[in-house]
């Protein structure tokens, strides 16, 4: 999915900046046309008076240090989004034993997050551009990790169902702000590499989801009966789920800056250049010279944006404030953009039913192959299991797990180190060819009579093949 978020800012995301020529001095008398200038410099021989414009002073920042922890903290991040989303298709299989769940209340479970995500998705980018995206951050990942911790408490299953809702529209809120504050850090020609490293965290998410169901789940002695309270391994997993968002929020609110973009937008000239400041030292580690700016260019358009006196004005009405909200989706549907966000939304949406819509039901078609049955046989009415027990989990349903999340990895490399070299065009078209027949495989492998290479085993081979290309 990573080439998605490079096709959005077009292919002036791989251009550089900055010419090679970039370091003559240079005046206005330089050149009759205004756009041939990078950097519009006095004779001066020091630089210390100049003022950069936000891309000019991302370039200046260098690449380095910064960058690198960025990577690893937004990284983190991704993958608990990725955690969280991912942690209801492995506890299914045991969860709707305990529960007594038929095939429709998994199915409504299964969509109860992604309904949420809906719900919180808009809600959260209309605050990132705001109030900014750190604190966004900070308050979707707690709402995330907290909503989902408190849902392995829940003993009925629309209480369940109704608390994984809460945690999916904190969720709807990290996953695109996440990836707006990361891309605002990154100079020009790093950036479609660099996004692509932080979509590769999502692959870490899928491997530590699918790690920690295969650790703990099938431990029988995790279960606590305490009164009304029947704690079995499933919740367990449920909680150690929810950690990786409770971290990343609390380093996000303690750590992290904001994004310098957002800051410039806003008008806090002095807060994006100290930002720049850090970036710069953690960058050139032993340069004795300091940021070589003295102050930003701030762009007059957006200047009132985080001006309270708007904010009040907004508040006025609901009416108002949800015009505002919606009026910046409007601008993707003008020309020219209207026909790369129609094509990319088609898309989007198409990875999202064919990679979830597969994902999110491997653990209880693994189940029921491992258990001779076919994976799509009409289990729509609720079961009894009075006289049946959930215990012992057969461990091959996580390992098979483990093990589809694991293909990804190939894909991601690829992708990284391409991205920039053959496009995300040509690596997106490729990737969702091999994946949309690789589909076609795992339905002929998991019927047993229409090939004869068939059952669970063999059916992996169709799957990875899916996901080592689904991961590019």
């Amino acid at each position: 999915m990573s080439q998605l978020y490079v096709e959005a800012y077009g292919d002036t995301a791989r251009e550089p900046l900055l010419a090679a020529s970039s370091n003559i001095v240079t005046t206005s008398h330089d050149s009759d046309n205004e756009g041939d200038v990078v950097f519009e410099r006095t004779l001066d021989a020091s630089n210390d008076h100049r003022k950069l414009s936000y891309e000019e002073a991302v370039e200046e920042a260098g690449f380095g240090l910064s960058h690198g922890l960025l990577l690893v903290v937004c990284g983190w991040a991704n993958a608990s989004d990725a955690v969280e989303i991912l942690c209801v298709s492995f506890l299914l299989p045991t969860a709707r034993c305990d529960m007594q769940l038929s095939s429709a209340d998994m199915g409504l479970l299964t969509a109860s997050i992604f309904l949420g995500m809906m719900l919180g998705g808009y809600m959260w980018g209309y605050l990132a551009d705001q109030t900014g995206r750190q604190r966004v951050l900070a308050i979707s990942l707690a709402v995330n990790g907290i909503f989902g911790a408190v849902a392995s408490l829940a003993q009925s299953f629309w209480l369940f169902l109704l608390l994984r809702i809460l945690s999916g529209i904190g969720v709807g809120g990290s996953i695109p702000v996440i990836f707006s504050y990361f891309s605002e850090f990154q100079p020009r020609m790093r950036r479609g590499a660099m996004i692509s490293a932080l979509a590769t965290f999502w692959m870490a998410g899928n491997l530590l989801a699918a790690g920690a169901a295969w650790l703990i789940i099938p431990k029988t002695f995790l279960h606590i009966e305490l009164g009304w309270l029947d704690f079995q391994s499933w919740r367990v997993f449920v909680v150690v789920c929810s950690i990786p968002s409770l971290t990343s929020a609390l380093i996000f609110r303690l750590v992290m800056p904001e994004s310098p973009r957002f800051l410039m937008e806003a008008g806090r000239e002095e807060e994006a250049l100290t930002v720049f400041q850090w970036m710069y030292k953690l960058n050139h580690r032993g340069d004795l010279n300091s940021f070589p700016a003295a102050g930003l260019v701030i762009p007059r358009e957006d200047g009132d944006k985080g001006d309270p006196r708007i904010r009040v004005r907004c508040s006025q009405g609901i009416y108002h404030s949800v015009k505002r909200g919606l009026a910046p989706i409007t601008q993707l549907f003008v020309s020219p953009l209207t026909s790369r966000s129609i094509a990319l939304l088609i898309i989007f949406y198409c990875i999202s039913f064919g990679f979830y819509g597969l994902w999110m039901w491997l653990p209880e078609l693994f189940k029921r192959a491992e258990a001779g049955g076919s994976p799509c046989s009409n289990m729509s009415e609720a079961q009894s299991y009075e006289n049946k027990s959930c215990y012992p989990v057969k461990t091959a349903v996580y390992m098979e797990g483990f093990i589809t999340a694991a293909s990804n990895l190939p894909g991601s490399i690829f992708t990284i180190l391409l991205m920039d070299v053959v496009g995300g065009k040509i690596l997106l078209a490729g990737s969702l060819l091999v994946s949309s027949l690789s589909v076609f495989l795992i339905y002929e492998v998991l019927f047993p009579g229409l090939l004869q290479w068939s059952g669970p085993r063999s059916s992996n081979h169709g799957k990875c093949c899916f996901w080592a290309t689904g991961g590019l």
